[in-house]
Parts: C-alpha cells; structure tokens; sequence
C-alpha cells in the first residue's frame, strides 16, 4: 500500500523546484495533489508532468482571497484536505545600504505571510490526523550576507510553526517543518551551465557532504511529515543541508592541504 493513498494534498509553489519535485512524489505515494503558483505557463507545464492525478490552480500564496479560493476549489473538487505543504516562497538580495522598503516586504510577504494565511484558509477542512509541513531554510541561522529579508521571513517561519503547534494539536494536527540548505533550484535565477557549476562548486566546499542537495531530497522528507509514519512527530524541524549545520567545520574547505 502507498504511504498516501486516499490522501489530497494542496501544494503551495507546486509548479517548480522543491514544490514540484514533492508533487510528484505525491501522486507517486497515491495521494490527489492540487498546486498552486503565481506562474501559469509553469503551472500548466507542471500539471502536464504530473498527469490525472494532479490539478493546477493559478494563486497568489500572499493574496488571502487567492489562497482561500484555491483551497475550496480543492476541496470542493476532490471532497477533502489532508495535507497541506506551505512551500511558496521567494528570495532577493537585500544588502543594507541599498535595499528598497519594496523588496524587502515583497520577501516577508509571500515567506511569512503567505504560509499564514495558507495554513488558515485550509484549517475549516483540515480534521484530525492532518499535516501541515512549512518550508524553512538555514539561511535563517547561517548569517549569509545580503539576505537579511530572506534569512528574517524562514526565522520567522520557525518561530511561526511552534506557535501552531500549540494551536493546533488539540485539534489532532501536525505541524512540522522541512529546512533545506543549498538545493539545486529555480529560486537560485541561474541560467547557464557554467553559473550552476559555479554554485555547486562554492557551495560544496562548505558542505560536508561535498555537494549541493536536491528538490527530490527535501521531497522525501516531506513525504515522511505527509505520512501517517510520522504520526507521533510534532513540532521537529527536518534539516536537508549536507551536514552544514550539524558538523560545519567537517566542510571540505576546512580540511584542504
């Protein structure tokens, strides 16, 4: 028997990257999975990836009607709602001294947010034995500079899902979250094959595991806090980042002769 069978699952930023590769893992575990996005040319190419088993739905996750929309239209289309994967997210370069008020809130907006008024368009049809999964990143902690907006909206992120945590469990839902460090992305806006190698050359030397992660990576451990194995497992925080955080000093870059 597949780990989601007979479950539906609305995934926000579900037409690239993290959110699509977690999609098709879905429909893969027997799960009916709605996705959302901002996109419509990638949103339509996605569902055509995805096949029967997937609908697309063009939504704004920082546009509450939006999100309240998408999420009935899921509902009232497939009967229900049992998970709901808050992935939406963007990132910008926010250096101090130049950064406009637009770009930042821009950033906090769809991050922060958006993955509130998600989770609180779902929760009249969410019941007991539901998942929500957020998306967080270890830019939160890693001081990177020039991302203050994005590393403040996943801090904010963490912070936000202990908060529901309390709100929610009486009502039998679990809420975690999955927390990537450098995975191969769109949200990275590289083009060309040398500026990926380039990426994965830096970012590895910082990796013990000597290499950038992958969306289908993260979208395993999605698929666990979607199933019913982790039903006991409540509040965790899944980091996917190689060992950076974990065991930093273990990076190739520490132990070059």
């Amino acid at each position: 028997m597949s780990r989601l069978d007979g479950k539906v699952a609305l995934i926000t930023g579900g037409n690239s990257g993290i959110g699509l590769a977690s999609a098709k893992l879905f429909v893969a575990e027997g799960a009916k999975v709605v996705i959302t996005g901002r996109n419509l040319t990638t949103l339509n190419a996605a569902a055509s990836e995805l096949g029967e088993s997937a609908i697309a739905i063009q939504a704004d996750s920082a546009d509450p009607e939006s999100m309240e929309h998408a999420v009935s239209t899921t509902v009232k289309t497939l009967g229900r709602l049992d998970i709901v994967f808050a992935n939406a997210g963007i990132a910008s370069s926010t250096p101090l001294g130049s950064t406009t008020l637009s770009v930042f809130e821009d950033v906090l907006k769809v991050n922060v947010t958006g993955v509130f008024f998600t989770i609180q368009a779902a929760l009249p049809y969410l019941k007991e034995g539901a998942s929500v999964i957020l998306t967080g990143s270890t830019r939160a902690t890693d001081g990177y500079p020039e991302r203050s907006a994005y590393a403040a909206s996943k801090g904010a992120v963490s912070s936000m899902a202990r908060v529901l945590v309390s709100e929610l469990s009486p009502l039998g839902i679990r809420v975690n979250t999955v927390v990537p460090g450098a995975t191969h992305s769109p949200i990275w806006k590289k083009s060309t094959t040398e500026e990926l190698e380039k990426l994965e050359a830096y970012h590895a030397s910082y990796i013990p595991l000597k290499r950038m992660g992958n969306p289908e990576e993260v979208a395993q451990a999605a698929l666990f806090l979607a199933s019913d194995h982790s039903s006991y497992i409540q509040g965790a925080e899944i980091v996917i980042d190689g060992g950076s955080s974990a065991a930093p000093l273990g990076a190739p870059i520490y132990h070059q002769r």
